[in-house]
C-alpha cells in the first residue's frame, strides 16, 4: 500500500513556495545525454518535463525508459479495463514526450504496475543497455525518488541508484508525491539541487502535463473514474524550477536493497500511525474501498467456526473488522497503539457491550488470558527485528487448545514497513506449534487460518468426515 491518499487535499503549494525560497545549488546539466527512468507514464512530465524541454533546446540527447504502463491507476473504473488504460497511457506519454522535444519514442518495459519489486533485474538490464550506448562521463540519469512514498517509485529509484553507483554514472532523483504528503521537514535539503526553468520550458511542461488527460480529468462521470491528480496537487508542478535529489553519500541512510535481501529495520512506531490519521480520517480506506470490504468478507468467511468464546484482535485500527467479530464472539478484546484510531473504534463500537477497546503496544504489551480466536489482520509486517518472532510466540501462548489464529496481510512491499506480508506468513508456516487449516492467496493479499497440531477441518468438526 502507498503511504498517502491521492484524494487528500495534501500540502498547500504556499507552504512549498516559502520552503523553496531557500538557496539551493544548481543542477549541473552540462552533459551530452540525459536518461530518464519513470515508474509510470506521467512521472517524467510531473517531475522532470522542464528539464527535458531544457535539454532538448540545448541539443542534449534524451532517452526515456518507462517501467510500467500505469494500468493500475483506476482499479475501480467501470469503464476502463487495465489493458485499455495501459494503451491510453502509452499514447498520452508519446504525445507528452514529443511536446518536450524527444526525437524518438520512449522505451516501454511493460512491467506490472505495483509489482516492480519482482522485476528489479529487468529494470537494471534496461538501464544498463541504455548506458552502454552513452559516454558515462557525459550522461545524467534521472529517476523517480526512492523516498516518494510509492513502492514503484522506491524500487525504480533504488535500482537506478545502484546501477549508477556500480558504473560510476551521475544520477539524480525527482520527487513527485512528496509535494503532496510531505512537509518541508521531510525534504533532504542537504542533497537537493534546483534547475531554473525558462518560460519556454515551463510552457512545454504545462502542455506535456495536459497530454496525460487520463490522470488529470475524470475518465467518466461514474464512481471509480475520478482524476488521480487534483488541482492542488497539480499546482506543485507549475513552478519556475524543478528540484532533484543527489544520491545518499556512502554510509548515510538506508542502503539499496537487492531483490533477494530482506528489508529489515525496526518495528514501526506510534508516530507513523499518528501522522497517517492526522492526514486522513480513513487512511487505508477501511470504510471507503471495495478492496477492503471484500477482503474483510473473505476473512470472516474463512473462520472455521460460527461462534467463538473470546477473541483478541491485534491492531484493530478504527474497528471495521472488530464490529463483525462482535457479531460472532461472546467477548472481543481489540487493541491498537494509535489514540486517533482507538477514538474512532470506540465511537463505532459504543453500543457493543461485548467489546473492550484498549491501547497497547504490541508485542511488548500482549494481554493476559486465553483466546479461542486471534486475529492478525494487516499488523505483523510492522514488527521488525525479533519482534515478529516474539509476537507470534505470544499468539501461540495465548491460543486456546481448540483455538484458531487468522492472519491476513498485504503482499506488496511498502517502503516504511520492515517486512512484506509473505515474510509474515513464511514465519507462521515455519512454526512447529501451528498447522494451517485454511489458505487463501491472491496477488494482493494472503489469508491463512491456523490451529494447534491436531486441529480438525470444518467438515471434521461438523462430523462430515472422520
Amino acid at each position: 500500500m502507498v503511504s498517502f491518499d491521492h484524494r487528500d487535499p495534501g500540502t498547500d503549494e504556499d507552504t512549498w513556495t516559502a520552503a523553496l525560497a531557500r538557496p539551493l545549488p544548481a543542477l549541473d546539466l552540462d552533459v551530452d545525454r540525459v536518461v530518464v527512468v519513470a515508474a509510470h507514464p506521467d512521472d517524467e512530465s510531473l517531475g522532470a518535463a522542464g528539464l527535458l524541454a531544457t535539454a532538448a533546446e540545448r541539443g542534449i540527447a534524451i532517452d526515456l525508459i518507462v517501467v510500467t504502463d500505469g494500468e493500475g491507476s483506476h482499479p475501480d473504473s467501470p469503464t476502463h479495463s487495465p489493458a485499455t488504460l495501459a494503451l491510453l497511457r502509452r499514447r498520452e506519454l508519446i504525445d507528452a514526450a514529443r511536446i518536450v522535444g524527444l526525437s524518438h519514442d520512449p522505451l516501454f518495459l511493460g512491467l506490472p504496475d505495483g509489482g516492480t519489486d519482482d522485476y528489479r533485474d529487468d529494470i537494471a538490464a534496461a538501464v544498463c543497455a541504455t548506458l552502454d550506448r552513452s559516454d558515462a562521463d557525459r550522461v545524467l540519469v534521472l529517476s523517480t525518488w526512492r523516498g516518494d512514498g510509492h513502492r514503484d517509485h522506491r524500487v525504480v529509484g533504488e535500482v537506478v541508484e545502484a546501477v549508477c553507483v556500480a558504473r560510476g554514472v551521475r544520477s539524480r532523483a525527482f520527487p513527485i508525491w512528496l509535494w503532496h504528503w510531505g512537509a518541508p521537514g521531510d525534504v533532504p535539503w542537504h542533497r537537493a539541487e534546483r534547475l531554473a526553468l525558462p518560460a519556454s520550458a515551463r510552457d512545454a511542461k504545462a502542455r506535456a502535463l495536459e497530454a496525460h488527460a487520463s490522470q488529470l480529468r475524470p475518465l467518466s462521470a461514474a464512481p471509480g473514474d475520478e482524476p488521480m491528480i487534483h488541482a492542488g496537487m497539480r499546482a506543485h508542478f507549475a513552478r519556475d524550477a524543478e528540484v532533484f535529489f543527489a544520491p545518499e553519500p556512502s554510509g548515510e541512510g538506508p542502503s539499496v536493497r537487492a531483490p533477494s535481501e530482506a528489508k529489515g529495520g525496526g518495528t514501526v512506531g506510534q508516530d507513523y500511525f499518528d501522522d497517517m490519521y492526522t492526514r486522513h480520517d480513513d487512511p487505508w480506506g477501511f470504510d471507503s474501498r471495495w478492496y477492503e470490504e471484500r477482503k474483510r468478507a473473505t476473512l470472516l468467511a474463512a473462520l472455521p467456526r460460527r461462534r467463538y468464546r473470546s477473541a483478541f484482535e491485534a491492531g484493530c485500527a478504527t474497528g471495521a473488522v472488530t464490529a463483525h467479530l462482535a457479531d460472532r464472539c461472546d467477548r472481543v478484546l481489540a487493541v491498537d497503539l494509535a489514540p486517533a484510531a482507538l477514538d474512532r473504534a470506540r465511537r463505532r463500537l459504543s453500543d457493543r457491550e461485548n467489546v473492550e477497546v484498549r491501547r497497547a503496544v504490541l508485542p511488548d504489551e500482549w494481554p493476559e488470558g486465553e483466546f479461542d480466536l486471534l486475529v492478525l489482520s494487516e499488523v505483523a509486517y510492522y514488527w521488525g527485528g525479533a519482534d515478529l518472532d516474539r509476537g507470534l510466540a505470544a499468539c501461540v501462548g495465548s491460543l486456546a487448545a481448540d483455538g484458531h489464529l487468522v492472519a491476513c496481510h498485504w503482499r506488496h512491499p511498502v517502503v516504511e514497513y520492515p517486512r512484506d506480508g509473505d515474510d509474515v506468513h513464511d514465519a507462521l508456516a515455519a512454526r512447529g506449534d501451528l498447522v494451517c487449516l485454511v489458505r487463501h492467496e491472491e496477488a494482493d493479499f494472503v489469508l491463512e487460518v491456523f490451529g494447534r497440531p491436531g486441529a480438525r477441518s470444518v467438515a471434521a468438526e461438523a462430523g462430515l468426515v472422520p
